[in-house]
């Protein structure tokens, strides 16, 4: 099954407040939607490795990867991704908007439902939500 890994990066893997999201330029289908930073796992790549690979490919950051965010989540058939909590270690300039998306912003509990998320994401914002500490 293809599959798609992806980061929920947050402040914290002990007591996360908040998650980056990014918002999608392209393409135009999903312009203007917010997601997950992630991709396409490539052939014989580690899912794991993958997604630290996006996060730094995306966003212009090494990250250390937590546990995992819920199962494999459904995406358009026949995809499925798979999402990790994840941090920046210490001393790296910010996240940055590199691939893929034009703005990125950190979301706490309460501002989850302040942008319009991707469809196969919002069944994700609503397992982590409860997730976040206020």
């Amino acid at each position: 099954m293809p599959l798609v890994a992806a980061v929920a990066l947050c402040d914290s893997l002990d007591r996360p407040t908040r998650v980056l999201a990014g918002c999608r330029d392209a393409p135009a289908a999903l312009a203007g939607r917010w997601e997950f930073p992630g991709g396409k796992v490539e052939p014989g790549e580690d899912p794991a490795a993958a997604a630290v690979r996006e996060a730094r490919e995306e966003l212009g950051v090494q990250v250390r990867l937590g546990g995992r965010v819920g199962d494999d989540w459904p995406l358009a058939p026949p995809w499925s991704m798979r999402l990790w909590w994840a941090v920046c270690p210490g001393g790296q300039p910010a996240p940055r908007p590199l691939q893929d998306h034009g703005e990125l912003r950190w979301l706490g509990p309460d501002d989850l439902d302040d942008v319009p998320w991707l469809e196969h994401d919002i069944p994700i914002v609503r397992f982590l939500a409860p997730l976040l500490h206020a």
